[in-house]
């Protein structure tokens, strides 16, 4: 079956994803939470965070699907290359955007060795520009939402190309999934009440709700030509 992707923005079922991230948890919170702990203990492995997460998501895909699923797939490294590029991107993005502060804070510190103050022009900016860093990664966060999604199930290996097809589905829907990702932050911190070890009760459910987000993102995008033969030849 040949399947291609037609990039468009995503109709973004924000109460839908929640509910089903809920509903998973509770049809099979074992394998969920087993899944959960083989992802945590594979992002101690540097530079395989972002990889376990994407290896995470391919679990929970063969749950819903009631397929065989064992944890120790999450340890598969066919994905390394781009989640490794994806985060030396990222890294760099973050260095280049610190080096003004780091220019700043150097300039101050010597200015206070020397025994002078601060200049007020200096510390405006140095807050100005924090809060200018912050949305711009914020804002590049939330318009690569789907770039994990794109390499862990439709297998692309071009960071830039799944970049651009993401800019594309989060187009008018930037508002929706910051609140979308606050809200299941914040539901799944509440482990936090149980003294901290409830956090791994509550942690999952980020995941399963970020799944079906993702899966939900990918059924919109694909063109199926098999499909669409079928419809032209019935009608």
């Amino acid at each position: 079956m040949n399947v291609n992707l037609t990039p468009k923005p995503i109709n973004f079922k924000f109460g839908e994803y929640i509910n089903k991230g809920f509903e998973l948890l509770k049809k099979d919170f074992g394998g969920v939470f087993v899944g959960f702990l083989v992802t945590f203990l594979m992002t101690i492995i540097p530079f395989c965070g972002l990889l376990a997460v994407g290896n995470y998501y391919k679990y929970l895909r063969k749950l819903t699907k009631n397929q065989q699923a064992s944890a120790g797939e999450i340890f598969d490294f066919k994905d390394f290359m781009p989640y490794f590029i994806l985060q030396l991107i990222i890294i760099g993005g973050v260095m280049i955007l610190y080096i003004p502060i780091t220019v700043i804070l150097f300039m101050i510190g010597i200015s206070s060795e020397n025994g002078g103050e601060p200049s007020v022009i200096s510390i405006l900016f140095l807050i100005i520009f924090g809060i200018c860093m912050l949305v711009a990664l914020l804002y590049f966060s939330l318009k690569g939402f789907y770039i994990c999604a794109l390499i862990s199930f439709k297998g692309m290996t071009d960071i830039k190309a799944a970049w651009n097809i993401s800019k594309v589905m989060t187009k008018g829907n930037l508002v929706n999934i910051f609140l979308f990702s606050f809200v299941i932050g914040i539901l799944s911190q509440i482990g936090i009440l149980a003294c901290g070890i409830g956090l791994f009760l509550t942690l999952p459910f980020m995941y399963t709700a970020n799944y079906f987000a993702f899966e939900d993102a990918i059924q919109q995008i694909e063109y199926d030509e098999i499909t669409e033969i079928g419809i032209t030849e019935k009608y």
